[in-house]
């Protein structure tokens, strides 16, 4: 029971010490890059009043428009009042309409997410069997088979896949819906055939980094010292792949998913496209379009987050997983 404690404590603590470092390494990250961003209103020289009273506004007019929007203050007193607003989730209102950033955000980040986050699953799953089948038969024609399908999959542009999946399984098969969203509210069916195909086309980079990743991982995982000691102690090759080999080689293959997540959000805007979705990387396109700086403002915002949060997530599974973080390497 001691000995149970003792061990919970440890976990603990050393969960506590990853979301510590975390922690301090996000705060002045979000503060320098939120003081970035917000500059870049004042570099790019846009105004609401160019948005709203066009080119040949007087300057009387843009004046006047501007003090609305309090732009004729100060600028750190625009960054204190903006950054106290990012804090309590108010991301500020729109030039081109009026509406509020987060709503809009949240409303497109919701589609994103779900794309998203099915293609990350799609991609690690199969990435997982691919590089583990290649590491367990190396050298043979199943290695070489998955090493040149990787290698395919991972110069294809999304788009390219994704039209490919429209004709295919849209418009030939008729089994997906070729556009449109379905919110998981509706019901997991639709939800799932809606992104089920924008997924598969985000899916190619992260099945192909995955699989390399880990099939290197595992053979040089394979080759060390404790591997060869516990054939000597007599362990089965399944409990040294899963205790030994695998384990250890999980730690760089989960770094690499690090920035996955946060760039299939950005990188969507194509698919997005394709497939007819009103998601986050098609407003941070339409909101840079229309040179409305508060929205894409927000979208860096709220990148930033996803990165930071992501990677967040990363390490306390690195932190759990893997000997050398268990032992504090």
């Amino acid at each position: 029971m001691p000995d149970t404690r003792k061990r919970s404590a440890h976990i603990l603590g050393r969960v506590l010490a990853t979301v510590g470092r975390s922690v301090g390494i996000f705060i002045p990250v979000f503060v320098v890059a939120t003081f970035v961003t917000f500059a870049l209103r004042q570099m790019s020289g846009l105004s609401p009043a160019r948005i709203q009273l066009g080119e040949k506004a007087t300057p009387e007019a843009i004046a006047r428009v501007e003090a609305q929007w309090g732009l004729d203050r100060p600028f750190l007193a625009q960054y204190g009042d903006w950054f106290n607003g990012v804090l309590h989730g108010r991301l500020g209102t729109s030039w081109t309409n009026g509406s509020d950033i987060s709503t809009l955000i949240g409303t497109g980040l919701g589609v994103s997410l779900s794309v998203a986050g099915a293609a990350l699953v799609i991609g690690v799953v199969l990435g997982f069997v691919l590089g583990t089948v290649a590491a367990l038969r190396r050298t043979t024609w199943i290695d070489r088979a998955v090493t040149g399908f990787v290698t395919v999959i991972s110069v294809m542009p999304a788009f390219v896949v994704g039209i490919v999946l429209v004709t295919v399984f849209a418009v030939g098969l008729g089994w997906f819906p070729s556009a449109g969203y379905v919110p998981l509210a509706q019901g997991f069916g639709p939800w799932s055939l809606h992104i089920l195909l924008p997924a598969l086309a985000l899916s190619c980079d992260v099945v192909a980094d995955v699989a390399r990743q880990l099939r290197t991982s595992l053979i040089a995982a394979s080759l060390e010292n404790y591997v060869t000691g516990a054939v000597v102690r007599g362990l089965s090759p399944r409990r040294i792949f899963l205790g030994h080999v695998l384990r250890n080689a999980l730690g760089p293959t989960l770094a690499t998913l690090g920035l996955k997540f946060p760039a299939l959000v950005g990188a969507s805007v194509v698919t997005e496209w394709i497939f007819g979705l009103q998601g986050f990387g098609r407003f941070a396109n339409d909101a840079a379009q229309a040179g409305d700086v508060p929205a894409v403002q927000g979208v860096l915002v709220v990148s930033i987050v996803l990165v930071v949060g992501f990677n967040l997530i990363v390490n306390l599974v690195l932190a759990r997983v893997t000997p050398a973080a268990q032992r504090g390497v």
